[in-house]
């Protein structure tokens, strides 16, 4: 493409749609097995939930206040909302064909049926008119409305009945309007008896057949089911008098009744019944979006988690030990011999559990100090952990960003627990929302004090680091642990921030640093230097950052990108991106570390991050970048982004025009990186496992 055909950069909100573009035909891919095809297409459309609730709400936002600006691409507000509501409409109609035509007939191959409820046995109708009276009809509550009693809150996402009534006794009283909301507490897919397959029925049909006998002495004119997506973003300063987290509950309570971004409703609902439920919502026509299929996909998920179903899924790749921590030593002897890369899910949790855990009942431990972003469900071992050591009398300080969105009303619980066990709990930093992820731990030993440190890329969630891809760092290396030190006294106190050694923090500081040694390379390829950078993130959007890989491109480095989702960059325009290739890996793990390489003139550095490339990374979030520097963790972790590189089964490259196309094996070995790092993990693990355990000797106290 010549440079001049198109805008340098890509909408984002385009290119995050062709990013859950790439989960949906997982979803299609018919070599994945069937319940994980079956848990894409739900994945496909929570993302799309939370692309409206989110992302479309900020468009609507930008109407609102009369933003007429165009983006990077050229697109005003307005224009990306029409060319984000017809792309969602192509791919929900081929989510429609994918569902009736494949899913459903694979499911009955292989005897799990999901069957309307007009054909159903009369066994089967006898346990559902028994399920229903007895389970169901206790908690239906039948809404009507009319000119005295006003349209009803109806909460996002929740699935409802809209019926069109007239009355039996006096049909010339006018027709009536009612609701009725399907219960969310209740399994959407009800389970029916049956010798054989496996059968369901979902409960929205079951209350549809059943809606008679809720309203008694009327006529069902019509019926049909629809759902609203509501804006969910939360605005409030953080920097007024109110308590910050009863102004964070006053917050999650105004989300229930946000706008509404969208009125989903079934394709089949008749005119009259749309036209009173689009008058009573006041949605507007652009808002709506007829749905073929289940309008609420989520209730299949129970069949991907059924037992018994080993063959509908991937072959299992339990997370592996690392060998160092199968020796008969503890993790602090462990740190100071060297540093220890893991790399999630194929390496196990567990040793960053065993390193709280060990602070927790180590009496030498003094101090614990972390920042929990996000964390696993009700009984988190690594809460646990901080608890124990705080209720033990050491000094706990734990940051918890109460704003991670969606996890808001679980953080506080967790923040409540820490805080009634004596830990010292913050709430984030004024103005920023906290997501570095670190952990310091400081012991005193017969040397002097020392400092621990796990510095990750992820989550502190043990659920989450078996799905998702992420690395993590633990060391005792002693420039990381004082410059960490200075990075808690600035985010959890007064202090300025220090000159650090090795960290980078953002917002200040870390755009100018990335930028600093993309230009290096610049340098270097304009000096006639072998130059290149190899870079593995979540998102590209920084426009700064963009166009210091154009100019790098242009000077003739050589640029691996490896963007999971939205890229902005535009690659392979000749003059401006020849020389940069980005590919896209959606599989069985979702893509979630962020790792850059610099090649430095042959002594290639290497960094890890918290951060993505993208504006509210860089100037609206306290994140960490930090380098892997001993030569066993760095040639790792070279070789893994290398493998994800040479994917040629579920890689896909950004092509210039905006779309992407899968990588190709060409008679070349097939590669899948997935597999493919697991299977070199598990042949590093058994030879680690054929050599001697280390000998050594336990520190002892000076007395």
């Amino acid at each position: 493409m010549k440079r001049s055909d198109a805008p340098r950069y890509f909408n984002r909100e385009l290119s995050w749609l062709e990013f859950n573009r790439r989960v949906l035909e997982e979803a299609e891919d018919r070599t994945n097995p069937l319940l994980e095809r079956l848990f894409f297409y739900c994945i496909y459309h929570s993302n799309l939930d939370e692309f409206f609730m989110v992302r479309v709400a900020s468009l609507h936002q930008l109407l609102e206040e009369e933003a007429l600006k165009p983006d990077g691409a050229g697109l005003t507000p307005l224009q990306q909302l029409e060319a984000v509501r017809a792309r969602v409409r192509d791919q929900k109609a081929v989510c429609f064909q994918l569902y009736e035509g494949e899913l459903l007939p694979a499911l009955e191959r292989e005897h799990i049926r999901i069957l309307g409820c007009g054909g159903l046995k009369p066994a089967q109708q006898k346990h559902l008119d028994w399920y229903f009276e007895n389970e169901v009809y206790p908690v239906l509550t039948p809404v009507s409305i009319d000119e005295t009693r006003p349209f009803p809150h109806i909460s996002g996402l929740a699935v409802y009945q809209a019926v069109l009534l007239r009355s039996a006794g006096s049909p010339d009283s006018g027709d009536r309007l009612a609701i009725v909301q399907v219960p969310g507490r209740m399994p959407g897919l009800t389970s029916l008896p049956d010798r054989g397959d496996m059968q369901f029925c979902w409960l929205s049909d079951v209350i549809r057949e059943r809606l008679p006998l809720l309203f008694l002495g009327y006529r069902i004119l019509a019926a049909g089911g629809f759902r609203l997506i509501r804006d969910a973003q939360m605005e409030f300063d953080d920097e007024g008098g109110e308590d910050f987290m009863r102004m964070l509950e006053s917050g999650l309570r105004r989300r229930r009744t946000g706008r509404t971004i969208l009125l989903e409703y079934e394709e089949g609902m008749s005119t009259e019944l749309l036209g009173r439920l689009q008058r009573g919502l006041g949605v507007e026509d652009p808002a709506l979006l007829p749905v073929r299929g289940p309008l609420d996909p989520r209730p299949l998920m129970i069949l991907a988690d059924m037992p018994g179903q080993d063959a509908l899924h991937y072959r299992p790749q339990p997370p592996l030990q690392p060998a160092v921590f199968a020796e008969e030593r503890g993790v602090f002897d462990i740190l100071r011999d060297g540093d220890v890369l893991l790399h999630h899910p194929y390496d196990s949790f567990g040793p960053i559990l065993e390193f709280l855990q060990a602070a927790a009942e180590d009496p030498d431990v003094l101090a614990i100090k972390q920042i929990l972003y996000r964390t696993s469900g009700t009984d988190s071992p690594l809460v646990n952990s901080l608890r124990r050591a705080a209720e033990k009398g050491k000094q706990v300080t734990v940051l918890i960003e109460l704003t991670a969105r969606f996890d808001e009303e679980r953080n506080i619980s967790w923040a409540r627990d820490l805080e009634e066990a004596g830990a010292h709990v913050l709430y984030g930093v004024s103005g920023l929302k906290t997501h570095a992820k670190a952990t310091l731990v400081v012991r005193r030993e017969p040397e002097g004090v020392r400092r621990y440190l796990h510095l990750g890329t992820g989550n502190y969630n043990e659920k989450t680091a078996r799905l998702y891809t992420d690395f993590g760092l633990l060391t005792a290396a002693d420039e990381l642990g004082r410059d960490a030190s200075g990075f808690f006294n600035t985010v959890t106190g007064y202090s300025e921030p220090p000159m650090f050694n090795r960290l980078v923090m953002a917002p200040l500081g870390l755009r100018d640093a990335i930028l600093a040694l993309i230009r290096r390379e610049a340098d270097r390829a304009a000096a006639g230097q072998s130059a290149w950078i190899m870079a593995k993130m979540n998102s590209l959007v920084d426009k700064r950052i963009i166009d210091g890989l154009y100019a790098a491109s242009s000077a003739g480095v050589s640029i691996r990108l490896n963007v999971r989702g939205i890229c902005c960059l535009r690659p392979g325009v000749a003059g401006l991106s020849e020389n940069i290739r980005v590919v896209s890996i959606v599989d069985r793990y979702l893509e979630h570390s962020r790792a850059f390489v610099f090649h430095n003139g042959g002594d290639t550095e290497v960094f890890l991050s918290s951060a993505d490339w993208m504006p509210r990374n860089l100037d609206r979030r306290v994140e960490l970048m930090f380098p892997v520097t001993q030569e066993g963790p760095r040639q790792r972790l070279i070789e893994a982004l290398q493998v994800q590189f040479e994917d040629n089964q579920k890689a896909r490259e950004l092509l210039p025009d905006g779309t992407y196309r899968r990588v190709a094996a060409d008679g070349t070995e097939p590669v899948r990186a997935q597999e493919r790092l697991y299977k070199l993990l598990l042949a590093e693990h058994d030879r680690m496992r054929s050599i001697p355990p280390v000998r050594f000797v336990p520190l002892k106290r000076k007395d």
